[in-house]
């Protein structure tokens, strides 16, 4: 880790090969289910259980997003500008979404011809509030509506805890490990509500609050300095990982797939997720040392294509078949996923560096100059 700890905005290299491995995970199990290898016992549920990455995802976002809240309320440091965080937000996620979008209605043949419905939704990344708008090659999205809708909710989580500042902090990680609690009823509130048909409330961020919150916690363990040596321990969090991702794996987090599931292997599911994300992240976080796998200058280079990665490869999966002359469901996972991958791989890398990494820059320099003639104004005043 490159900062102390009461760096509101730390940088931790490792993070970025890991979130190449969710990536890479997300990937896999679409693979796996398009290939039909989820029906083969043992292996099927392991690699099915692998859209579980997406856990991993959502505690990545909410421990960095939420660090500098935490690190503001033990310092004198402000809380974030919510300006500028919905700025950077929209410009990290949108535009090189868009990109995708636009590109697979327009190209991917099951998708051509989508209503302006679909059209509206997916642009607006509110798809899971409309009735069957998940379109082919768009499908995993889902969870990237998701996310955007924690982004949005994240500043009034950090202004509703405000007043926990100083001695109060410490209660400011039983406070989220109770709104986490509570989300895991979020499965029978759901089946209450009075939605359309095509309407999956379990695709709510309210649901998936636990993924979160894994993230939230080991930002206020971070920034408080309090001695969290079992959350660092490697060898005893690979254990705690392996047992829950194990659980997930078997009927009492549900199937895999697409299979319906109750309301109490929801539960299960998302509790089993934020308790494995959390085992994979904190001593990573939260410990010292090297992590040379993750660390390498090839995770490296993946984890900073790893959002193009996400949002391409379910399109360029559907193509994969079509190409090669692969029938859909009917085995070929080696294959299919290794050309997958070394499709996807070059078109995140360009979506990168034309898109995602230019318009970084633009808001920077943009920032920049802003903050140089607020300065020259603060000057002028003070010297009349």
């Amino acid at each position: 880790m490159n900062a102390t700890a009461d760096s509101p905005r730390p940088f931790y290299p490792q993070l970025e090969g890991m979130r190449a491995v969710a990536a890479l995970g997300v990937l896999t199990t679409h693979v796996a289910f398009q290939t039909a290898t989820l029906d083969i016992p043992i292996i099927g549920p392991i690699l099915g259980r692998l859209d579980l990455a997406v856990a991993l995802f959502f505690a990545l976002s909410g421990f960095l997003l939420w660090r500098p809240y935490a690190v503001a309320a033990r310092t004198d440091a402000p809380p974030p500008a919510v300006g500028r965080y919905l700025r950077h937000r929209f410009v990290r996620i949108w535009p090189a979404y868009a990109v995708v979008v636009i590109a697979v209605l327009l190209l991917v043949p099951q998708a051509r011809g989508s209503s302006a419905t679909v059209w509206i939704a997916n642009l607006t990344l509110t798809q899971v509030f409309v009735p069957l708008t998940l379109a082919p090659g768009l499908t995993q999205m889902w969870s990237l509506s998701v996310e955007v809708a924690f982004y949005l909710l994240l500043p009034v989580f950090g202004y509703a805890l405000i007043r926990m500042r100083g001695p109060r902090a410490r209660l400011r990680v039983p406070v989220l490990l109770g709104v986490a609690a509570l989300s895991l009823a979020w499965g029978p509130v759901a089946g209450l509500l009075p939605l359309q048909a095509g309407v999956e409330p379990h695709n709510w961020v309210f649901g998936h609050l636990p993924w979160f919150a894994a993230g939230l916690i080991l930002a206020e363990l971070s920034a408080s300095g309090v001695d969290a040596r079992w959350s660092a321990n490697r060898p005893v969090m690979f254990v705690v990982f392996v047992v829950a991702y194990g659980l997930a794996s078997t009927p009492i987090a549900g199937p895999v797939g697409l299979a319906p599931m109750s309301d109490a292997q929801y539960a299960a599911k998302m509790l089993l997720g934020g308790i494995g994300a959390y085992a994979v992240l904190a001593p990573l976080v939260l410990g010292d040392g090297r992590f040379r796998f993750l660390d390498s200058r090839v995770m490296a280079a993946l984890g900073r294509w790893s959002y193009g990665i996400f949002i391409w490869h379910v399109a360029i999966l559907a193509s994969v078949f079509g190409l090669f002359g692969i029938a859909a469901f009917d085995g070929h996972f080696v294959t299919v996923w290794l050309l997958t991958v070394v499709l996807t791989v070059p078109v995140s890398a360009a979506g990168y560096a034309f898109v995602e990494e230019p318009l970084r820059r633009a808001l920077k320099r943009r920032e920049g100059r802003a903050a140089e003639v607020t300065a020259v104004e603060t000057a002028t005043i003070a010297a009349t």
